[in-house]
């Protein structure tokens, strides 16, 4: 009976839930009534779904009451109530959300849709994620043609762009940097490293001031037709980053605080201590030391930002503040930051006018370690580390430093622990700007832009430390680098919709920038102590008996100014947008007649899509775009170019207290012939959204052409300087294609997976050029002079020219195929291949996000190989890696410059992996609440032997940069970091 019972009841049950669901079909088409596949057909508040088939029909069984959500990637979701309806038919209409997107274009703004040129835009969304010191770090890997290099692992170290390859010889490569309307000077704000023995360092990054958090997005301008604008400083692509404003609604207050901790990704593969005894035993010190663990640490790092925010129809306003503590993973070397940032805007008079404020202030801390790019043959830390016999003891059993004279048994330890080198930089950036619509239509903006630092290094090397140049004598150095520039901009725009075809975007306006720039350097020896405290706070106690050179004092200062006028029209018939520019810059860094450059622009593109015969199943967007324009660069160093007479206070000796040569000097004489390097851009591009925008992208094709290139040319001497600057009169040509693509792979309710794919290709030559320019200079014991890189026609920027290894003889020497000479030998430090893959997962609350950069075609010169990796630096007793004492190479063979060095630097990294989850709050005061795990250069798949491939240590000759040569670069890191994001 009991069985009966309850077989009768679950069949009750039964009937009756079947009896409750309703058969509901239908077909889903979009708004032109072409059927769509694929749509997703789901009970809202259920896991029950389906989709809908190849000719739009789908069949599903829904409960009473129930609400029925259609979703479909790039169109608006649609949620139908069932009621007692059995056949639904549905039309979805397509989400502008994309196209309607804002690109920030300069001096304006632009919906996607309507951009003519080649722009990307990434967010927050987009952004690197994980400890993150400067902007360039957020995109680094996914843009399209925009290839991103960290000189160094580094905390805060500097950072190479290259947006659609390298134009320039000198160092001008690197974009214009626009924050907030403000474009920065590109100068160094830091003081590099002198050369105190050890060799000299290059500067920390400029941009390090900015905290990424404050960063709302990034918008990259890549072609002619977008830089135009910018003239004068557009001809290596302008980026513009936009700060984060207040919401509107009631005030909220965000706190993200995150923890990491960093380790050297690889070591180098040394012979252990007992590994060197056994091979070396008249070099066995009798310790066991292992250098690495030594000088290597785990770097810590705690990172705090705090924002609050909020706003109303008539204004917002947003402040924060942010710390950064980051230990690198070198004992000593560290970055620390305090920032405060203020963003506001108030509208007044019935809110015609607009009055905005954005400030940064910062203030930056690094310290120093004597890692430096050209070390002489006693090399800097990080070549003791190499090098150094790991049979020597750290220290004397008395505890003190163990330091030996024999220049082949450094103590790194000691280097480090006798040194001191600090940096504060204070950074101010901002602007003051109000804008008033005269009529509709008409605004007038004005902008008040300043950007002042104030940075002062002190480094000290105690005449205790036994190194060349130091010992018995100690060195100072005390510089101060003051900027203050200013920005005046006054401009009117003109937005009319002539009718529902026709509509016009107008721009006129004129900028002014004063760029003051003032150096201060006190550099000392002969001291009587050791003391570094004393040495740094007392530069007096330099022994000035010792006569010329105990205390020398440097002073310098520049004003330069850039007077622009500039205008740009956009104007749209239908389906086709044009938009032509015109900006002209008056610079004082050029004289005579070329004292003003001219640049223009023109683009048009056409809104293919909308075409009747394209069909919409197909393309739910398609648009072609055409662009050619002329760009500038007046990239030439402060107080260095030539095109006027300039003075300075160069060279006090406190030791005598007489100004040598009498006072001021002249240092520079007029040059009116020097004139603007230019870069003449043609771009192709479509833009595309396929199967209901379920993928989008973009491809683009370009050509720039690069003439009248700034060099810097040796003087005949006897001269007032010992160069002057040139136009090169050569090309340098750059073409390529780029492609972008997202897709939408999954979009479900609970599940979603998307996937970014960036991929670029370019080619770099040099052309019409007569004459030949060496650089890459390479050190070592033995190198004074060498170099591997020559700049000179049909050759790529910075070729390797190398003699060719052909292996050794049977006395273990060197064979050079083709002779003992150097040669072009069809390799480049270039890369030919850059791309980015990023696939974003969320599943419920959860999300992960992994993003891997590939880098190919490019070509690494290993200078550490070359000046401590042979036989002939074993036999005079420095450690080496393991596979030099079984190589055939004799322990007497000059290891010259030549391609037994030279290796292939591509490479695929696992550059981030973040995975987050988000909790229900359910609270109204705790609004947000996440964490996160991330992991930054996870691993790296390559086949260079060096510690990694994405280096470039400044190896510059006659002021002609480098690229590709990895010297005693600071090691890269692995970083885990864990966080939340809390919001009130």
């Amino acid at each position: 009976m009991s069985r009966l019972l309850l077989t009768t009841l679950f069949f009750a049950i039964t009937v009756s839930t079947w009896a409750q669901d309703r058969q509901v079909s239908g077909v889903v088409k979009d708004a032109n009534g072409t059927a769509m596949p694929g749509v997703s057909i789901a009970v809202k508040g259920s896991q029950r779904g389906t989709n809908s088939d190849a000719s739009g029909n789908y069949r599903i069984a829904v409960p009473d009451r129930a609400v029925l959500v259609f979703s479909f990637v790039g169109y608006e979701s649609r949620e139908v109530t069932v009621g007692n309806q059995s056949v639904i038919n549905v039309s979805l209409t397509e989400d502008n959300q994309t196209l309607n997107e804002v690109v920030v274009i300069g001096y304006g703004s632009v919906k996607k849709k309507d951009a003519t040129g080649a722009v990307n835009v990434i967010g927050t969304k987009d952004f690197n994620k994980g400890i993150i010191t400067s902007p360039e770090q957020l995109m680094q890997g996914r843009v399209p043609g925009v290839a991103i290099t960290q000189n160094s692992g580094e905390p805060g170290g500097g950072i190479n762009i290259r947006i659609r390859g390298t134009s320039s010889v000198r160092n001008g490569n690197n974009p214009l940097f626009v924050v907030d309307g403000v474009p920065l000077s590109g100068d160094n704000t830091q003081s590099d490293g002198q050369n105190s023995g050890i060799g000299s360092s290059s500067p920390r990054n400029p941009l390090n001031f900015l905290n990424p958090e404050d960063i709302q997005s990034i918008d990259i301008l890549k072609d002619a037709s977008a830089t135009a604008i910018y003239g004068s400083r557009g001809a290596n692509g302008v980026v513009l980053i936009t700060t984060k404003k207040g919401k509107s609604g009631k005030g909220s207050l965000e706190y993200s605080p995150s923890f990491g901790i960093s380790n050297i990704t690889k070591r180098y593969d040394l012979l252990s201590p007992d590994e060197y005894a056994k091979l070396q035993p008249s070099q066995d010190r009798g310790a066991r030391t292992d250098w690495q663990d030594v000088l290597f640490r785990t770097g810590l790092t705690n990172q705090h930002n705090l924002a609050y925010g909020g706003g109303d129809g008539t204004g917002n306003y947003r402040f924060s503040l942010g710390y950064l503590d980051q230990q690198g993973i070198m004992q000593k070397s560290s970055l620390n930051r305090l920032s405060a940032t203020f963003n506001g805007n108030k509208k007044f008079i019935n809110n015609k006018l607009n009055i905005g404020i954005q400030a940064t202030v910062s203030e930056t801390q690094d310290g120093n370690v004597p890692v430096t790019d050209n070390a002489g043959y006693q090399g800097d830390l990080l070549a003791g580390i190499l090098k150094s016999n790991p049979t020597l003891s750290v220290y004397n059993p008395d505890g003190t430093l163990y330091q030996s004279s024999n220049v082949a048994e450094p103590n790194p330890q000691a280097l480090l622990d006798l040194s001191r080198d600090n940096t504060k930089t204070l950074r101010s950036l901002g602007n003051l700007n109000a804008e008033y619509e005269i009529i509709t239509g008409l605004k007038f903006k004005t902008v008040l832009g300043f950007d002042k630092s104030m940075s002062s290094r002190k480094a000290a090397f105690s005449k205790d430390l036994v190194y060349q140049d130091i010992q018995n004598v100690g060195r100072l150095f005390l510089t101060d680098i003051q900027i203050n520039n200013n920005l005046m901009e006054n401009y009117f725009t003109y937005d009319k919709e002539i009718n529902k075809n026709i509509s016009l975007n107008a721009l006129l306006g004129y900028s002014y920038q004063s760029f003051e720039y003032t150096f201060q350097r006190a550099t000392a020896t002969n001291f009587r102590t050791g003391n570094l405290d004393l040495m740094i706070n007392n530069a007096a106690s330099a022994d000035n008996s010792k006569g010329f050179g105990s205390l020398i004092q440097n002073t310098a200062y520049t004003k330069d100014e850039l007077q622009s006028y500039f205008g740009r029209v956009n104007l749209t018939i239908g389906k086709l947008i044009t938009t032509a520019t015109l900006r002209a810059d008056g610079s004082t860094r050029f004289g005579g007649g070329n004292k003003y450059g001219y640049f223009p622009s023109a683009a048009v593109a056409y809104r293919l899509g909308e075409e009747s015969f394209i069909p919409k199943a197909v393309f739910s967007d398609l648009k072609v775009r055409l662009g050619y324009g002329v760009t500038g660069n007046q990239s030439i160093p402060h107080n260095l170019y030539d095109q006027r007479q300039r003075f300075s206070d160069w060279g006090f000796n406190a030791s005598s207290d007489n100004i040598n040569g009498g006072g001021l000097s002249d240092v520079s004489f007029p040059n009116p012939d020097l004139k603007w390097e230019s870069t003449a851009q043609f771009n192709a591009g479509v833009d595309f959204g396929i199967a209901g925008s379920r993928v989008t992208g973009s491809i683009d094709f370009y050509r720039k052409d690069t003439k009248d290139l700034l060099i810097q040319v040796t003087s005949a001497q006897p001269a007032l300087t010992p160069f002057v600057w040139r136009n090169l009169d050569a090309n340098v040509i750059n073409s390529g294609v780029e492609l972008g693509l997202n897709v939408g792979i999954v979009d479900k309710p609970k599940f979603g997976w998307d996937v970014q794919f960036n991929a670029a290709y370019n080619k770099n030559i040099v052309k019409n050029y007569g004459g030949l320019i060496n650089t890459g200079g390479i050190s070592g014991q033995g190198l004074t002079g060498a170099f591997a890189q020559r700049i000179a026609n049909d050759q790529p920027l910075f070729a390797f020219f190398l003699r060719e290894f052909g292996g050794y003889d049977e006395a273990g020497n060197t064979i050079y195929t083709g002779g003992d000479v150097q040669k072009f030998i069809g390799k480049s430090p270039l890369p030919t291949f850059t791309g980015g893959l990023t696939n974003n997962l969320h599943y419920g609350n959860w999300n992960l996000s992994f993003f891997f950069n590939g880098v190919f075609g490019n070509w690494v010169y290993n200078n550490n190989a070359n000046a401590f990796f042979t036989k002939g630096a074993f036999n005079n007793g420095r450690n080496v890696t393991r596979d030099v004492p079984s190589l055939k190479e004799g322990p007497f063979n000059a290891p010259d410059v030549s391609t037994r060095f030279l290796e292939n630097g591509s490479f695929v990294r696992l550059q981030n992996l973040s995975l987050g989850y988000r909790f229900n709050t359910g609270n109204k005061t705790l609004s947000n609440l996440r964490l996160f795990l991330t992991g930054q250069n996870l691993f790296v798949i390559t086949n260079y032997t060096g510690q990694d491939p994405e280096v470039n240590t400044n190896k510059s000759l006659n002021g002609v940069p480098s690229l590709g040569i990895d010297y005693t670069a600071y090691p890269r890191a692995r970083t885990w970091t864990l966080g939340a994001n809390i919001a009130f």
